[in-house]
């Protein structure tokens, strides 16, 4: 058996599957390298991996001896993980990723004798650039796991290339794909943190929190998503995030309607992002398809289409057990083409 990590900025899950990437058992815990971040050390993170690592064991009715191997990929590779890695410089191939796959040796987290495998991360290149400067920051970019979903949707063959991914998580990520399937480079924005960090750190929680009494019909109010694209792009984000506020205290507004407001202000935000695929040399009209949850996938297709004039096909994937094969599915290829299954 082989066990696939996910190690992300805020979650971390395990699984113990197959050679062909069946699942037999699942362990998670909701911690990532935000602890570390916020801590200043790795305790946190070890401790939650190795707990998802029993739990997922236990889950599957099988012990340490029957673990092949262990491969990981994401956050776990940075300088906040649990070894750091030098990111590879886009483009990027399948096989190259495959090659540049290390052994990580001992880090006190899992059972010794076990060999540990991590996936590298990917960084944007800024061609014609001997030094980057203040004013190239903003074409910097990077990724650490989403790589190996984009191996997952090559090898289960969702998508011909040339395309584009859009990941809806703590952050948005966009992934440019290449005509021949490499990975050509990122744009990142800190969405889904800045959502949970409005909810649970300013006075604007309280006016998109649900109701006793109101449901959510889960509809796509254009009047909603419209008046927040326009007022962002008229009166910035800042002055945006206030509105819902008003909405709530001097208008007749329902709750989850300040929050489609709230989602939309930040998905124009990410539109925006999208202005940088052009100095980065990426396609921007290109098939898309977005992973995350189901409300924010049709938000952003939406925006895509009516904002951002992407006319090419864009489908969306937010089933849970779809999305985590992505990653072990990515996972199994890559540690194939090395060799180490």
């Amino acid at each position: 058996m082989i066990v696939a990590i996910d190690c992300g900025t805020t979650n971390s899950r395990v699984y113990v599957v197959d050679g062909k990437g069946t699942v037999l058992g699942r362990g998670s815990r909701k911690v990532g390298v935000r602890d570390t971040s916020i801590t200043g050390s790795r305790a946190v993170l070890q401790a939650g991996l190795r707990e998802a690592f029993d739990e997922a064991l236990t889950n599957a009715g099988l012990g340490v001896r029957n673990v092949r191997c262990i491969l990981s990929n994401g956050m776990i590779t940075s300088e906040i993980g649990l070894k750091e890695l030098p990111h590879l410089e886009a483009p990027v191939s399948i096989d190259s990723l495959a090659a540049h796959i290390e052994e990580v040796g001992d880090l006190g987290v899992f059972p010794t004798g076990i060999p540990v495998y991590f996936v590298r991360g990917i960084k944007n290149h800024l061609a014609g650039k001997a030094a980057v400067g203040l004013s190239d920051v903003g074409y910097l970019d990077f990724m650490r796991g989403e790589e190996t979903q984009i191996a997952g949707i090559l090898q289960q063959r969702l998508l011909k290339p040339p395309f584009t991914v859009a990941v809806l998580s703590s952050h948005t990520k966009y992934i440019s794909v290449g005509a021949d399937g490499s990975i050509m480079g990122s744009v990142t924005t800190l969405s889904g943190q800045l959502f949970e960090a409005i909810i649970a750190s300013t006075s604007i929680g309280k006016s998109i929190q649900p109701v006793a009494g109101q449901v959510d019909p889960g509809l796509l109010d254009r009047r909603v998503i419209d008046s927040a694209f326009d007022w962002t792009g008229k009166a910035g984000l800042l002055r945006s995030m206030l509105m819902p506020r008003f909405m709530d205290v001097l208008m007749k507004t329902d709750w989850y309607e300040r929050k489609l407001f709230v989602e939309s202000c930040i998905a124009a935000e990410d539109i925006k992002a999208l202005d940088q695929f052009g100095p980065l040399g990426l396609i921007k009209d290109t098939p898309y398809v977005l992973i995350g949850k189901r409300q924010r996938c049709e938000l952003y297709q939406d925006l895509l289409k009516r904002k951002a004039s992407i006319s090419c096909e864009i489908t969306s994937m937010f089933d849970d057990e779809r999305i985590e094969s992505l990653s072990i599915h990515g996972l199994l290829m890559l540690a194939a083409k090395k060799n180490i299954i």
